[in-house]
């Protein structure tokens, strides 16, 4: 496991987030980003989590909720990481795929795509 401070994992959460590119960037409605250090208990090894409603599911009635939520989980991220590359590649990809579910896209196809 390696070691990393929340706040230089927070960067590499943002430089990820700056890596999307604009056009898609721009498709992205009503989400907020966080970072935290662990998951849930009943899930202990999760990287990340979109938690919303997708832009493909949002119909007329989509107003005056609140911004769906992409959570990053810190720990579970630096155990299966042995050098700080490692921890960028799997930030951008956790990033990547959570940003995917925002947009309909499931797990298996994301698994197809290599952001499984």
């Amino acid at each position: 496991m390696i070691e990393m401070s929340r706040a230089d994992f927070e960067v590499l959460v943002s430089e990820a987030l700056d890596e999307v590119p604009p056009e898609l960037a721009a498709l992205i409605d009503n989400v907020a980003i966080f970072v935290e250090d662990e998951p849930p208990a009943s899930d202990p090894q999760l990287l990340g989590i979109y938690e919303g409603i997708p832009l493909t599911e949002r119909g007329h009635y989509y107003g005056g909720v609140l911004p769906d939520r992409i959570t990053i989980y810190r720990n579970p991220t630096l155990a299966i990481c042995d050098t700080v590359d490692d921890v960028v590649d799997e930030v951008n990809i956790t990033v990547v795929h959570e940003i995917a579910h925002h947009f309909g896209i499931d797990d298996a196809r994301l698994h197809e795509l290599g952001y499984g």
